[in-house]
C-alpha cells in the first residue's frame, strides 16, 4: 500500500514539475514575442493582469465640453424652404388668433400694451424645396395643424418684419432634434449672416458651447385672413437657430436637470426682491424672469449662494471665483466677444448653466446679430459706439466682471485667450466664410420682400462685407487701448445740503492706479454749449455748489488720468427725439426749490 501511494506521489510531482517548465517556457516565448513586436518595455509575468485606467476627475474640475457630432450634418452654406399654413385655434390654447393678431404683438419692454400670454395660431409646419414640400420631410401630407406659431423677440417685435417660434405637437416629432423652431429675421442687420458666421465659428473653439444653425426661406398661407389665402407668400430670408432647453442640453450631452437661466437684465448683482426661492412666500416668477428667464432646474438656492458670494467683498475674488467659475470657459466667452465686439452681451445675450450636482457655472453664447458691426455704423449711419462700449469698459458696470478684472493674475489669463483667439479669427477664415454664405444668401437678401428693409444701400452692403473680416484686428486694438483706461462710472443723484447743491459720483477705476482727475460742469443744454459750472478735483468724486435757478440744467462728468486718458460715466440722456447722449445726466430745479431727476 505504501509502495503504491509513494509512485502516486511522484507521479503527481513529475506532472507538476513539467507543469511550471511548461508555463516558464511559455512566459518565456511570451516575452520574447513582445521583444519581437518592439512593443513598449513593460514586466510581463503570470500573475500580471493589471489595465492602466484614467483617473476620473470631480465634478467641479470637468472642463465644459459640447457634442461634436451633432454638428456633422451641418451644411452651412445651404438654404432649407419651409411651408407654413395659418389656422385659428382654440381659446384653451391661446390658438384663436389670426395671423393678423400675431403680427400686431409686441414683447418690447418699453411697449405699453404689453401683454402676459402672447398670441399664437395655429399652422401645418412642411420643409421641402422651392417646388413645395418633400416626401420624407417634416409635416409632407399633413392636413391639420402640426405647430403653433407666435412672434419672438424684444425690440424686433415692433418692427414691419417678425421674427417668430414654431413649436411642434408631440405628434409631429422633431425636425433634426428640435421641437421648437426659432426663425429671426435680423431685421437690424443688413447682411443677414453675422449670428450664423459667429456660431459656426464657437463651434470650432473649445470651451465654448455653440447653437446649430440654418439659413431658412419661408413662405406663409394666411387661411385666418378674410378671404383666407390660397396661395404662399413669400417671407424672405431667415435664419433659424436651436433654441437652448432641456432638450437642447440633451442633444449636446449636457445634464438635462441642470440649473439654466437666460438673462434679460442681470450684472450679477443679488436683486433680494426678485430672487428668490421657488418655495419663498414672496415668490414673483415674472418678476425672477425679469432678471433671469428659468429654462431648467427651478431650485434656485445655488444660484442665490453663489450671487450673495460675489457680492461679498469680504470673501477675495479669487476664492469665489475659482469655487463658481471655470476659468477657460469664462475667459474663452469674454475674450470671443470683445473681439467679434459683440457690445450687448454685458447684462443680457447670455446663458447661465450649472449641472445640477456642480457648483460650478459657465457661461452659453446667445445672439450674435450685433457682433461685427464696428465698422457697419460708420459706413450706414455715420455714429460711433457708446464711449464705455470699448473693450474691458463695456463689461465694468457688472460686478463679477468689475471685480475679476481688477486682478492682474485674471487679466493675464484674459490676455492668453485673446491672443489663441486671434490666431483663429483671421482675416481670411471669416472671409471665405461670408463668401460662401453671401453666395446663398444675396438672392434673397437683395429681392422683395427683405430689400424694403435692408437698412443700407446695395453699395453699402458690398461695403459692410468688405470691411468685416477686418473687424476683429480692430476691435483686438481698441481692448488694448481700454485697459490704458479710467473705467467708467456711474453719476449719483444730486441732494441738497443746506444752501447748497451736492453733486457726487462713482470712482473711475485705473489699471496702473493712476490718479485720476475729474473734470464737473453743469450746462444748460445737452452739447454744454452753455456751461455755468466747470471745476475738476483730483481723486475726490464730490462737488458742492451754490443752489441753481429754477430750471433745466444737464451735468456730467469726465476722468482724465496721469497719462491724459479720457472716460465718461456710463449714464445718458435721451432727447425728444429719441438721440441718446452719452455721459451726463438730466436735472430739474423747480420753483419750490426741489431737485428732481428723470
Amino acid at each position: 500500500m505504501n509502495k503504491v501511494l509513494n509512485i502516486t506521489l511522484v507521479v503527481l510531482a513529475s506532472i507538476f514539475l513539467l507543469g511550471v517548465s511548461a508555463q516558464s517556457l511559455y512566459v518565456e516565448e511570451e516575452q520574447a514575442h513582445l521583444q519581437d513586436l518592439d512593443l513598449p518595455a513593460r514586466v510581463v509575468d503570470e500573475q500580471d493582469s493589471f489595465a492602466e485606467k484614467e483617473t476620473l476627475a470631480e465634478i467641479n474640475d470637468l472642463p465644459l465640453k459640447d457634442n461634436p457630432d451633432i454638428y456633422l450634418s451641418d451644411d452651412p452654406d445651404s438654404i432649407v424652404t419651409m411651408y407654413l399654413t395659418i389656422r385659428e385655434g382654440n381659446a384653451s390654447d391661446n390658438t384663436d388668433h389670426t395671423w393678423q393678431e400675431v403680427n400686431r404683438e409686441s414683447k418690447s419692454i418699453f411697449d405699453p400694451d404689453l401683454l402676459g400670454d402672447i398670441a399664437k395660431a395655429e399652422a401645418i409646419l412642411q420643409v421641402g424645396d422651392e417646388n413645395g414640400p418633400i416626401p420624407g420631410e417634416l409635416g409632407y401630407g399633413e392636413i391639420v395643424p402640426n405647430a403653433t406659431v407666435q412672434i419672438r423677440g424684444s425690440t424686433t417685435s415692433r418692427m414691419p418684419q417678425k421674427s417668430y417660434k414654431i413649436e411642434l405637437r408631440d405628434r409631429a416629432g422633431e425636425w433634426r432634434g428640435q421641437t421648437t423652431i426659432a426663425l429671426n429675421k435680423h431685421i437690424f442687420e443688413p447682411t443677414r449672416v453675422r449670428n450664423k458666421l459667429c456660431y459656426d465659428l464657437i463651434k470650432q473653439i473649445p470651451n465654448m458651447v455653440s447653437l446649430r444653425t440654418q439659413f431658412v426661406h419661408l413662405y406663409v398661407k394666411d387661411e385666418t385672413s378674410d378671404p383666407p389665402a390660397e396661395t404662399f407668400v413669400d417671407y424672405g430670408l431667415f435664419t433659424q437657430i436651436e433654441q437652448p432647453n432641456r432638450r437642447f442640453l440633451r442633444n449636446h450631452l449636457l445634464d438635462m436637470d441642470a440649473q439654466f437661466y437666460k438673462a434679460n437684465f442681470f450684472e450679477f448683482f443679488r436683486y433680494p426682491e426678485k430672487i428668490r426661492l421657488a418655495d419663498d412666500p414672496l415668490y414673483d416668477e415674472a418678476a425672477f424672469s425679469t432678471v433671469l428667464e428659468i429654462k431648467g432646474n427651478r431650485d434656485h438656492s445655488k444660484l442665490i449662494q453663489m450671487l450673495e458670494d460675489v457680492n461679498n467683498l469680504l470673501i477675495p475674488i479669487e476664492q469665489t471665483f475659482e469655487k463658481y467659475f471655470d476659468a477657460d470657459n469664462y475667459f474663452t466667452w469674454m475674450a470671443f466677444n470683445l473681439l467679434v465686439g459683440n457690445i450687448d452681451t454685458q447684462s443680457q445675450n447670455f446663458y447661465l448653466y450649472s449641472p445640477q450636482n456642480s457648483h460650478k457655472w459657465y457661461f452659453f453664447p446667445w445672439d450674435y446679430d450685433g457682433a461685427l458691426m464696428r465698422l457697419e455704423l460708420e459706413i450706414v449711419e455715420g455714429i460711433p459706439y457708446e464711449f464705455w462700449e470699448r473693450g474691458i469698459g463695456n463689461y465694468w458696470g457688472v460686478v463679477l466682471h468689475r471685480r475679476v478684472l481688477q486682478v492682474e493674475e485674471y487679466r493675464q489669463m484674459l490676455n492668453v485667450r485673446i491672443d489663441e483667439l486671434m490666431n483663429f479669427l483671421t482675416p481670411d477664415r471669416i472671409g471665405s466664410m461670408l463668401e460662401s454664405y453671401r453666395a446663398v444668401t444675396e438672392e434673397y437678401v437683395l429681392r422683395m420682400p427683405d430689400f424694403i428693409y435692408l437698412h443700407a444701400t446695395p453699395t453699402q452692403y458690398d461695403q459692410i462685407f468688405t470691411v468685416i473680416p477686418s473687424e476683429v484686428q480692430t476691435n483686438y486694438q481698441i481692448y488694448l487701448d481700454s485697459l490704458e483706461l479710467p473705467m467708467p462710472f456711474y453719476l449719483g443723484t444730486p441732494k441738497l445740503v443746506g444752501d447748497e447743491l451736492q453733486f457726487n459720483w462713482e470712482e473711475s477705476y485705473d489699471f496702473d492706479a493712476q490718479d485720476i482727475t475729474y473734470r464737473f460742469m453743469v450746462s444748460r443744454d445737452w452739447d454744454f454749449q452753455e456751461i455755468i459750472v466747470d471745476a475738476t478735483t483730483t481723486n475726490i468724486t464730490l462737488s458742492t455748489i451754490d443752489v441753481l435757478e429754477p430750471g433745466v440744467y444737464f451735468w456730467r462728468v469726465i476722468a482724465t488720468n496721469q497719462d491724459g486718458k479720457v472716460q465718461y460715466p456710463f449714464d445718458y440722456y435721451m432727447d425728444a427725439e429719441g438721440y441718446q447722449h452719452s455721459g451726463m445726466k438730466i436735472l430739474y430745479i423747480t420753483e419750490d426749490g426741489r431737485v428732481l431727476e428723470e
